[in-house]
């Protein structure tokens, strides 16, 4: 999605501040205060909170959800955020299985308690008027273990508040504004900030942790019911996908996708006749009025979506994890899985270090932070990447009979069906599945297309539908890394670290 209007200027400043912080990670710089990284000695250096061993910037899910955690590891953190009231976002309002057993492995599985959080048990696909329910397999697992539904700034603030019952001592939690990061001798010595009345200051640790939140069209429906209970829905529809899932008990979010540049506007109604005219009729007739009330209501927001695959630049002193160099489409709902994944591996890499002081050793330990998330992040990357290419309409039939055939597949049932949904719930991280899977999804459709007899058409046609297949995926791995993603164990990272599963 592109976001309009004042969207479009401050999804661009967000995007440009996290790759500016990215190319300045990797240099020495000294240049005058204001700039984005200064020198130590222009700051002056704040006594507010002494002895830091972490500072985070950002209090999203994955920062507020590592500072809890590093705190009752006995860790003294530092949180600074832009603005502490509760975040009003469109997406991050989904928790698949796999990220509720992590929220349950870092201990903050009451995040997700007295928030209105919705059950959600798998998802429901539909395709010109067809449709099928795919379960999660959830059968091995605790009762309480299925995917989670919520308000996406109620769960931020519920971890919030889970912070600050941690004694001060250990995690605190200011609002203030970051301008830039303090280097010395190419170590990242800490922040400078502004606070909420507008001082300016600066904060010092020995490691500093970067997570900058990322920015579809929004719709919130309600009193109204999905044709499937607590379940999610994804309609492949023309020319892109629209989701609905419950974020309460009496609303249901819907998020529409808008491939292209050029977005109707909101305000001069461009939107909501794009919503009434191509949207509306691609919908579940249950949903449709509810939608149309939606509509008309003019509360329709946009948020950017965008995929940026995570292009590590280890420096002493910093690392960054969440939205600040790894963002995916928000189709397959894995971002809080891949945060809270992050935010586990970080966790016992930093367990057997005492002495965060030395940047150097620290940094070169914490580059196996990067390998040792691969599993999660890479296999949700691709997923959702792939899925996203797949499910656009496209006026190419090889495409066409690709989108057909992954509805087919997994409407088959059992392993064909339970494979992708482990994948897509974060229960399974294996990339080489992903990969098996699809490619099963493509020689079926080719399969499907030589029956009844293999005319030299078809097998055209078959031929063109494979060769789509690999350009969707094979770009994303290649982006992901090769390497990385399915031969961790060659790179260096890998085997300098204490081999965390």
């Amino acid at each position: 999605m592109v976001m309009v209007d004042q969207f479009i200027l401050s999804g661009f400043i967000a995007s440009l501040f996290g790759f500016v912080l990215l190319y300045h990670l990797g240099r020495k710089t000294e240049k005058a205060k204001g700039s984005t990284i200064v020198r130590e000695d222009e700051c002056i250096k704040s006594s507010a909170f002494g002895n830091t061993d972490i500072i985070i910037v950002g209090a999203g899910v994955a920062g507020t959800a590592l500072a809890c955690t590093l705190g009752k590891e006995g860790r003294r953190v530092h949180v600074i955020e832009r603005d502490l009231t509760e975040p009003d976002r469109i997406v991050g309002e989904l928790l698949q299985p796999g990220g509720y057993l992590k929220l349950v492995e870092l201990g903050l599985q009451d995040c997700v308690s007295d928030i209105g959080a919705q059950q959600v048990f798998g998802y429901a696909l539909y395709k010109d008027g067809e449709s099928t329910k795919l379960s999660y397999p959830l059968e091995k697992f605790e009762s309480d273990v299925f995917g989670r539904s919520f308000h996406n700034g109620r769960f931020v603030q519920r971890m919030r508040e889970k912070a600050a019952t941690i004694p001060k001592y250990s995690v605190r939690i200011e609002q203030g504004t970051v301008t830039s990061l303090i280097e010395e001798n190419g170590t990242i010595k800490g922040v400078q900030y502004k606070t909420k009345n507008g001082q300016e200051t600066a904060a010092y640790a020995p490691l500093t942790i970067v997570e900058i939140p990322s920015c579809f069209v929004g719709l919130i429906l309600e009193n109204c019911e999905l044709p499937y209970a607590n379940h999610g829905h994804v309609i492949l529809g023309d020319p892109s996908p629209i989701l609905f899932y419950p974020i309460s008990s009496t609303e249901i979010r819907c998020l529409v996708d808008i491939p292209g540049q050029k977005v109707p506007s909101i305000g001069n109604g461009e939107m909501a006749n794009y919503l009434k005219t191509v949207v509306a009729p691609q919908i579940p007739s249950q949903l449709y009025n509810a939608f149309i009330a939606a509509v008309e209501k003019e509360s329709i927001r946009t948020m950017t979506s965008r995929s940026m695959p995570a292009n590590p630049h280890p420096t002493p002193g910093a690392l960054l994890m969440g939205d600040a160099f790894n963002m995916h489409h928000p189709l397959t709902g894995g971002g809080r899985t891949v945060a809270l994944s992050d935010v586990a591996v970080l966790r016992d890499l930093l367990r057997p270090i005492d002495n965060l002081n030395d940047a150097s050793t620290l940094c070169k330990y914490l580059e196996s932070f990067y390998m040792l998330r691969k599993p999660v992040a890479s296999t949700i990357n691709t997923l959702a990447g792939a899925l996203y290419k797949v499910f656009c309409a496209s006026h190419d039939q090889a495409m066409k009979e690709m989108r057909q055939a992954c509805f087919d597949y997994l409407s088959l049932g059992g392993v064909f069906s339970n494979g992708p949904i482990t994948l897509l719930s974060g229960l399974n991280q294996r990339p080489l599945n992903l990969v098996l899977h699809f490619f099963a999804v493509a020689v079926y459709g080719v399969g499907r297309l030589f029956l009844p007899f293999p005319s030299p058409k078809r097998v055209w046609l078959g031929a063109r539908l494979l060769s789509g297949a690999s350009g969707i995926i094979f770009p994303i791995i290649k982006a992901e890394g090769i390497r990385q993603m399915f031969f961790p164990a060659t790179v260096p990272a890998y085997y300098r670290s204490p081999r965390i599963h």
